[in-house]
């Protein structure tokens, strides 16, 4: 953020302090090192040693891979070169320093659009925002994916300012969605809300208006090619390797000739809705036990559904190895459930996930039971799962009492911009109502732009424009 007065240096610095030492303090408490974590660092390790994109299977075979797109092993192998291999720790540092710029960068969208007082606001929103700090003490894609988000709607607003012209404001924005889309397939649906809005904006430029729609168009097909091109020589690898057509990573995280577990899926998605069910039952399907009683009782429709669900995972724990004819069997339990409510499967539990994942305390990253909700079990941590639950709620409130005031007062020359912020949250949204597994993280993208709009709740009289 560019402070306009000197006096606001001290606010600015001040708040940088507190979002460092509020990451730190995630960084060395609260730290995860496993999982996809370890599974991209091992792709980024012998990447960077042997030119292979792959992971190492016992005893030590490189194995090609395409289930992780390559924007963060990239990212890890940067830093593997510089600090070494495998010091996840420093990592976690690049993190915090890249999600304090973000935390800059939402600040400085929100002095432009609304003033200086409302950028301070969006800085302190965005800086003590625990679940935009918690994400740095995991080296995952949350990070960077939401600084690509945060750069792309910054740029697109300068653009728009600079004339919608070929600029380097117009590279800015390209870039930030061409790197989203290599950190995780579904940030196509950036680009998918942003171009247009860039189409839009440039025909309506009236700095340009003497030239053709074609002319206008330029800047912003360039900018889409620049968010396709890096695709290709992934796409061209993998047909290369796997002789498949694969230009995103695949929905169920599988290679070329791996089974797909459809059956156990579409079982799943007929009674999940929490991620304590992702952790006890989706996660652990065909490597650890998955067991009767953490299942909730909408799993069962009838005491005849109850036996057959015993039965599958009784022969399943036996050496938690999912085969074909489980699998069929899981799909025939599915059948029968989603026969006798369609509603319930294909409308009420997409939207009870999605509620799930937008509302859930948010507490995946911290020592806090999956049952947040059991007060006598664990008294302590359920208060602070509330708390947490509080917070999140807070952010949503404020963002959209923020956006509609905006509206109330005008978006006049930023509508475009608006409709790309609204349209991404739109797709987001609709995208998370097809997936089977209630991740809280996947609604974590949300938080820049609701930062931005609840700081209109605070914006100066003048507006910079």
């Amino acid at each position: 953020m560019t402070a306009r007065q000197p006096k606001t240096v001290p606010f600015v610095a001040l708040a940088l302090l507190a979002g460092l030492l509020l990451r730190l303090w995630f960084i060395f408490h609260a730290a995860r090192i496993d999982g996809d974590t370890l599974l991209y660092g091992n792709i980024a390790r012998n990447w960077m040693e042997h030119g292979i994109y792959s992971f190492t299977q016992p005893p030590a075979r490189l194995v090609p891979t395409l289930i992780r797109l390559p924007g963060y092993p990239l990212f890890l192998m940067a830093c593997f070169r510089i600090f070494g291999v495998g010091h996840y720790g420093a990592a976690m540092g690049v993190q915090c320093v890249i999600d304090l710029v973000t935390c800059l960068v939402i600040a400085a969208l929100a002095t432009r659009l609304f003033g200086q007082r409302a950028g301070l606001a969006a800085l302190w929103l965005a800086v003590l925002c625990p679940f935009m700090a918690m994400y740095t003490a995991a080296p995952l894609t949350e990070v960077l994916t939401l600084a690509c988000i945060s750069v792309t709607f910054f740029g697109f607003e300068r653009w728009r300012s600079a004339g919608c012209g070929t600029n380097r404001w117009l590279w800015m924005t390209a870039l930030a969605m061409a790197y989203s889309v290599l950190l995780r397939p579904e940030q196509g649906l950036l680009a998918a809300a942003v171009i247009p809005a860039m189409l839009w904006m440039a025909w309506h430029n009236n700095e340009t208006q003497q030239a053709s729609l074609s002319g206008k168009s330029l800047p912003v097909v360039v900018a889409a090619l620049c968010v396709v091109l890096p695709l290709v020589p992934w796409t061209v690898r993998n047909w290369r390797t796997f002789h498949v057509v694969q230009p995103l990573a695949p929905r169920y995280a599988t290679d070329p000739g791996e089974f797909v577990w459809l059956g156990f899926q579409r079982w799943y998605r007929s009674w999940a809705i929490d991620f304590a069910s992702t952790e006890e039952v989706y996660w652990n399907y065909d490597s650890a036990p998955v067991e009767l009683r953490d299942l909730p009782a909408r799993a069962f429709d009838t005491p005849e559904q109850l036996a057959q669900t015993s039965a599958i995972l009784s022969d399943y724990n036996r050496n938690y190895n999912a085969t074909p004819s489980l699998d069929a069997r899981f799909g025939a339990l599915a059948k029968e459930r989603i026969h006798s409510d369609p509603l319930r499967y294909y409308v009420a539990l997409p939207v009870a996930r999605l509620v799930n994942m937008l509302f859930r305390p948010r507490a995946e990253m911290l020592e806090i039971p999956l049952e947040w909700w059991r007060f006598s079990q664990h008294p302590r941590t359920s208060m602070i799962a509330i708390g947490l639950a509080g917070i999140n709620l807070g952010y949503f409130v404020l963002g959209v009492l923020g956006l509609l005031r905006w509206r109330q007062s005008g978006w006049g020359p930023h509508l475009p911009l608006v409709a790309a912020m609204v349209g991404f949250v739109v797709l987001r949204c609709a995208l998370l109502l097809t997936i089977d597994n209630s991740e809280p993280r996947y609604t974590l993208e949300f938080f820049p732009l609701l930062i931005l709009w609840g700081s209109f709740l605070f914006r100066s009289q003048k507006r910079s424009v």
